[in-house]
């Protein structure tokens, strides 16, 4: 690996505390440690991620309960990957509603708002990458 394809980690532990405007709903530190600073496989890496929230967000709106469980576990693995502790919490909360029976409008609403966060925070990544 080639030093020029390194970042740094962000100085500031993330995510931000929901309520904070500005958080950033991908883990930063995190997702450097798993790519191992790798600033193309980063990319490369969001960008797939990006694609699959879309897709996976998508089609639980209209699955069947024992699909949606499986497309939300799908989804809380990528999003442990990337740090994206948001939409990993929302999966767990489909996945139980649906485990339970408990009604999923909530955890589906918590899903589409942290996915939603997710892909705007990532746009604003391509963003300032190629600001640079």
């Amino acid at each position: 690996m080639h030093s020029h394809f390194l970042v740094e980690p962000p100085a500031v532990s993330l995510p931000l505390p929901a309520a904070d405007p500005d958080a950033m709903p991908i883990d930063l530190a995190h997702l450097f440690r798993m790519t191992l600073g790798d600033a193309r496989l980063q990319a490369e890496v969001l960008d797939l991620f990006d694609q699959q929230i879309a897709l996976l967000v998508a089609r639980m709106d209209a699955a069947p309960p024992a699909a949606m469980a499986t497309l939300a576990h799908t989804l809380k693995g990528s999003a442990r990957g990337v740090g994206a502790w948001a939409i990993v919490t929302a999966a767990e909360a489909i996945e139980a509603a649906v485990a339970t029976g408990a009604a999923v409008d909530g955890p589906l609403a918590a899903m589409d708002r942290a996915g939603s966060e997710a892909r705007a925070a990532i746009a604003r990544l391509r963003q300032d990458r190629a600001a640079e």
